[in-house]
């Protein structure tokens, strides 16, 4: 059943009425939420199709975001009703201070991921960004011939077994050691390689990593859990596609790609001419990382997955240069 996103729709009309400066432009909004042809409206005309008991469910989502709506609106309408009645500026009244900053774009979908994860029973967890070898490469099936040791991916602080971990599948190795089955967690963090910065690559940059270990766990999750969130972050309309790809963490394994939103598919600097942008990588865990963890992998099966958080915030807030997220002075919309 679709659910109603109360919050995000409040989110999003706050934005929009912090940035009105006439009773005009408000009955603009009050006709786009409130209208015979606005979203509210768009929204009850679902609960036809519905059964009874989401009809329930989802009627009273809709009932609440109707009262909270209309009730911006309304303390707006007076706001500004109240301020065209003066006749006079009072040059002596204190300014009321400004908001000078918003939160960071990956700040803003690692909150609504975390969200979005939570409610389906996940919980978020943290590890250390000093790692070692065994933790970082070892137990995720990186055998010590693997190009990714070499000292062009991997910054060393000690070699050969003290590093900055260069993915977030070091927090899903320890937690797979202390806790037994069934896990579910969620790991957002930063990650370290040792490359050259471009528009979509960078030294340092942000995955999010999941995990979920059950009975009879399987592809199938994993695609619809890919599906599901992605078009949660960035829109119904996201186009995703998915090609089978190696990762020796896990197998089989899958990467989902989107469709370039900066030239719609025809090929451009960001997506590097391929008009899709490969955005996160997973698969079914590996039985060797569940035998390194000491858990049955007869009994049990897991899938993971890491994001590019970086490209999820490019993308829903259309920036084309990753180096733009980390240059102090970046607008988006």
């Amino acid at each position: 059943m679709e659910k109603i996103q109360v919050n995000k729709i409040i989110s999003e009309l706050t934005r929009k009425i912090r940035d009105i400066s006439s009773i005009e432009d408000l009955e603009k909004i009050r006709i786009e939420y409130l209208s015979r042809a606005g979203l509210i409206n768009n929204l009850s005309k679902k609960i036809k199709v519905l059964s009874e008991k989401e009809r329930s469910e989802y009627g009273r989502s809709l009932n609440e975001l109707k009262q909270e709506v209309s009730s911006l609106i309304s303390k707006e309408q007076k706001n500004l009703q109240s301020l065209t009645k003066k006749e006079k500026v009072d040059l002596t009244t204190p300014v009321v201070p400004t908001k000078t900053g918003n939160l960071h774009p990956i700040t803003l979908v690692t909150n609504e991921l975390n969200q979005f994860f939570h409610y389906y029973g996940f919980s978020i967890a943290d590890e250390r960004e000093i790692e070692d070898d065994f933790h970082n490469f070892e137990m995720m099936g990186v055998p010590k011939d693997h190009p990714a040791r070499e000292l062009q991916d991997t910054l060393y602080i000690k070699e050969p077994n003290i590093l900055l971990r260069t993915q977030t599948s070091s927090v899903e190795a320890r937690y797979l050691e202390k806790f037994k089955p069934p896990i579910r967690i969620v790991c957002p963090g930063k990650v370290f390689r040792n490359e050259t910065a471009n528009k979509s690559n960078g030294s340092l940059f942000h995955q999010y990593q999941a995990v979920y270990v059950n009975k009879n766990v399987h592809m199938g999750h994993l695609k619809w859990m890919f599906t599901k969130a992605l078009k949660f972050i960035l829109g119904e309309d996201t186009e995703i596609r998915f090609r089978s790809k190696y990762y020796p963490e896990v197998e089989p394994g899958l990467s989902p790609d989107i469709k370039c939103t900066f030239c719609n598919g025809k090929g451009c600097d960001v997506c590097k001419q391929r008009g899709w942008i490969e955005i996160a990588g997973g698969g079914i865990i590996h039985p060797n990382t569940l035998k390194y963890a000491n858990i049955d992998y007869k009994t049990y099966s897991g899938l993971a997955f890491g994001w590019g958080l970086d490209r999820v915030a490019m993308a829903r807030f259309n920036i084309k240069d990753i180096r733009l997220l980390y240059n102090g002075s970046i607008v988006y919309k």
